[in-house]
């Protein structure tokens, strides 16, 4: 895609955050299309995904990280890994914090990490929506007295308040020059990959607390045919006694997980969904390279 305009921008965003600050919500809501899997329970994004915003103004390329977190396994040294080298690879790193004075270890442990690089930093103060509004310059307050960010901005990454004000920001900070991809490309993500993430998505919005964290999705197979798409995928857990809660009395666990993402396959493939899923016991697979690596989380990648 060429631009005439030698004003054009294009350039990459990260965000980053503590896990569960809304990430993946904020980036889904800038590029108005659902890529990135959402859950109220923390460290939902395994992967770099990288998603694409075009505008007229220019051409903003994102990589939702993981959350930068301390790290149990090396599933989490990874996840770590990779959030943090993204910070130098960027043209701005976007800060994702909630409405609060309060600032944990897990908030400094970031801030040290940001302190270290010389891309601009925007700090983006989410959930405005859950707070009064004459509380929110106070949480301005307390946190631009840790550093010094290039902008700081509030929004509402569930209501989308706020989100044009942070695209106008972050186009200020990138270099002009010809857009990465076309305009109509919103992931590199291969379509595969989407899926089992939106299967993963809705299996972690069904299955108790001590399940999530050790799941993973693979597909097995994907055949396109004129009007209908067949889907075969294989949720991976750790223990016996998972599997079982997964595929829950008579099956209807695991009916209710396939029957929450065939929707949001559906519209993915603009087609009618046949999702066929199995369970499988891998222990440990969060502590074995290879394992890892067979899911999709590649370790190297993190060093």
């Amino acid at each position: 895609m060429e631009k005439e305009n030698s004003r054009y921008k294009s350039g990459f965003a990260t965000l980053i955050g503590r896990p569960n600050v809304g990430k993946s919500t904020l980036m889904n809501c800038l590029i108005g299309q659902k890529i990135a899997i959402t859950s109220n329970k923390p460290q939902t994004t395994r992967n770099r995904i990288q998603t694409v915003y075009t505008s007229e103004e220019g051409q903003i390329v994102f990589l939702d990280t993981p959350g930068i977190h301390k790290a149990k396994n090396k599933l989490g040294n990874y996840m770590v890994g990779v959030a943090e080298r993204t910070l130098s690879e960027v043209d701005v790193v976007l800060w994702l914090v909630e409405p609060t004075n309060y600032i944990g270890a897990g908030e400094q442990h970031i801030i040290e990490q940001l302190k270290k690089t010389k891309t601009p930093v925007i700090l983006v103060i989410n959930k405005i929506d859950t707070v009064k509004k004459e509380e929110i310059l106070l949480f301005i307050d307390t946190y631009r007295k840790q550093m010094d960010f290039a902008e700081i901005v509030p929004v509402s990454a569930k209501k989308g308040d706020g989100t044009d004000d942070l695209l106008s920001c972050i186009m200020k900070y990138l270099p002009y020059g010809q857009p990465f991809y076309d305009e109509d490309t919103v992931t590199d993500q291969p379509v595969r990959q989407i899926v089992a993430e939106l299967v993963r998505e809705k299996a972690l919005k069904c299955l108790e607390e001590e399940i999530p964290h050790g799941i993973a999705v693979t597909i097995e197979s994907m055949n396109f045919r004129k009007r209908i798409v067949d889907i075969e995928a294989e949720i991976i857990c750790e223990k016996d006694s998972h599997k079982g809660i997964i595929i829950g009395k008579q099956g209807q666990m695991l009916k209710k997980i396939g029957s929450l993402a065939r929707p949001d396959i559906e519209e993915l493939v603009g087609k009618q969904v046949n999702l066929k899923l199995w369970v499988k016991v891998k222990k440990d697979w969060r502590d074995s390279d290879f394992l890892l690596k067979n899911f999709g989380y590649n370790p190297r990648e993190a060093e």
